[in-house]
């Protein structure tokens, strides 16, 4: 599912992103691991997998990655 990052602390490296409907899901540090993303600016687009229930966004990956 695609979103665009709302909110992104460098620091910690959590954030939230807000799906196409408005919904915020917020981030921890560990949707990023793996991806090999260090920052992401808000108004960015990205892809991300949501946990199971929907409360969280647990993969975060700009759109051209793969």
């Amino acid at each position: 599912m695609q979103a665009t990052v709302q909110r992104y602390d460098p620091e910690t490296g959590a954030g939230a992103v807000l799906l196409d409907d408005g919904t915020e899901l917020p981030f921890p540090a560990s949707a990023l691991h793996g991806s090999g993303l260090r920052l992401l600016r808000p108004g960015q687009r990205v892809r991300i997998e949501a946990t199971e229930d929907g409360r969280e966004a647990r993969r975060v990956q700009i759109l051209t990655l793969r």
